[in-house]
C-alpha cells in the first residue's frame, strides 16, 4: 500500500516529517525519515547558519548549505523515500530562494508562513511539485483559484494547518482568539468543500498536534492523504539539531508551553525558558542583523529570530528561543527515526486491522 500520490511518485508510509529551522531539520533528519519510506523535509530557513561567510552573504551561504544538505539526504536514503524543502512566503528573498531551490535535486517545495500565491512563476523545473501551506478552506480555495487563473495549475498536493501546530502560525492574533479552538478535523472538512465548490480533487495533509499512529489513522478515516509531524521528530538521534536542544523537551511541561510573538508578525508556539521571559520583559535588540524576515523592523523588532534560534540549535537554549507543538511536553525520550516510525506505524496498523 502506497500513500500521497501526486506526478507519478508516492510514500510508502503516510507520513511527512514537517520542515523545522533554523537547522533543526537539514539532511540528516530528512534522510533518515526518507530511508523509512517517508517524506523527509529540510527547512531553507538559514541552513547555512554554520558557514564562515553566513552573516556577510546569507544568501550564497544558504544555498551552498541547502545543495549540500539535500545531497547527504540522498546519500541516507539509499534512494528510498521522498525529498523536499520548506520555504517561508514570509522569509527575505522568497522569490530568489524558491527560484534557485526549484531547480535542486528535490520532490517538492512546500511553502507556507504566508500565502504563496506567485509560486508556480518561480519554479521551471516541472518535475519539482508545489503544497501550499493554508490553515482554512478559504485560503486552499483562494490559492488553487489563483494558480489556475493565473498558471493553468494547481497544487500537487495541500498541506493543511491547525493552531496546534510548533513555530509560525498560520493565523494571526486575531484568528486565534476567534478560531484558536477550531479543531484540524473541522480545518480539513473546510478544505475538502472548498476544494469540492472548485469541482478539483487534491491530497490533502493534516499538519498540527498529530502525536500517535491513532491520530494518523484517524485523519486517514477522514480522507486526509497523509499526515505532516515535525515535534516528535525533533526527539531523534538523527534530528539535525543539539543534543541540548533536543533534551529541552525531556523536562516540558505542558504549562510551558505559550504562544510568543515574532519579528514576522505571525504568532509562534514555542517552550517558556529564560529567553523567552526577558523577551517579554523588554526589546533583546540585534547583535546583527541578516536582513531573514520582510515583515521584520530591526531598529524596533523585540528580537532577532535568526539569533535566538541558532543559539537554541547549536546547544544554548536558555539564551534562544525553541519551537515546539501542543504536544512537545508528551516527549519523554530520544529514539531513533526508525523506532519512532515503527512505533507510529503500529499504533496505526492496530486500528485501522
Amino acid at each position: 500500500m502506497s500513500f500521497l500520490h501526486f506526478k507519478g511518485k508516492s510514500l510508502d508510509i503516510p507520513i511527512i516529517q514537517g520542515g523545522m529551522g533554523i537547522g533543526v531539520s537539514l539532511g540528516g533528519l530528512a534522510g533518515a525519515v526518507m530511508k523509512e519510506g517517508g517524506m523527509g523535509v529540510i527547512s531553507a530557513a538559514q541552513p547555512g547558519y554554520r558557514d564562515p561567510d553566513f552573516k556577510r552573504d546569507p544568501f550564497s551561504a544558504n544555498i551552498k548549505a541547502l545543495k549540500a544538505e539535500i545531497k547527504k539526504a540522498r546519500e541516507i536514503s539509499q534512494g528510498r523515500g521522498l525529498l523536499g524543502v520548506n520555504i517561508m512566503v514570509a522569509g527575505q528573498h522568497y522569490d530568489r530562494y524558491a527560484s534557485e531551490i526549484g531547480d535542486m535535486d528535490i520532490d517538492v517545495i512546500i511553502s507556507g508562513a504566508g500565502l504563496p500565491l506567485e509560486l508556480p512563476n518561480l519554479i521551471k523545473n516541472s518535475d519539482v511539485a508545489l503544497a501550499p501551506i493554508v490553515s482554512s478552506g478559504k485560503a486552499a480555495y483562494l490559492i488553487c483559484r489563483r494558480w489556475f487563473q493565473r498558471y493553468t495549475r494547481y497544487p500537487d498536493f495541500i498541506v493543511i494547518e491547525g493552531p496546534l501546530a510548533g513555530g509560525h502560525l498560520g493565523f494571526s492574533w486575531d484568528d486565534l482568539k476567534a478560531h484558536g479552538e477550531q479543531k484540524l478535523e473541522d480545518i480539513l472538512e473546510d478544505c475538502k468543500k472548498a476544494l469540492s465548490d472548485l469541482g478539483v480533487s487534491i491530497p490533502l495533509v493534516v499538519a498540527g498536534g498529530i502525536y500517535t499512529g491513532q491520530d494518523i489513522a484517524a485523519f486517514l478515516k477522514q480522507g486526509a492523504a497523509a499526515v505532516q509531524m515535525a515535534t516528535r521528530f525533533i526527539a531523534t538521534f538523527e534530528c539535525d539539531a543539539h543534543e541540548k536542544f533536543k533534551e529541552v523537551f525531556l523536562h516540558t511541561k505542558q504549562e510551558d508551553i505559550e504562544f510568543v510573538i515574532s519579528p514576522s508578525g505571525y504568532p509562534g508556539r514555542a517552550i517558556v525558558n529564560d529567553f523567552v521571559r526577558r523577551m517579554r520583559q523588554g526589546r533583546i535588540a540585534p547583535i546583527q542583523c541578516v536582513n531573514c524576515l520582510r515583515p521584520c523592523n530591526p531598529p524596533t523588532t523585540p528580537y532577532c529570530i535568526t539569533e535566538a534560534l541558532i543559539n537554541s540549535v547549536s546547544g544554548d537554549p536558555d539564551h534562544g528561543l525553541v519551537f515546539t507543538g501542543a504536544n512537545g511536553y508528551r516527549i519523554n525520550k530520544i529514539v531513533s527515526v526508525r523506532e519512532l516510525i515503527e512505533e507510529l506505524m503500529s499504533e496505526m496498523k492496530a486500528v485501522t486491522v
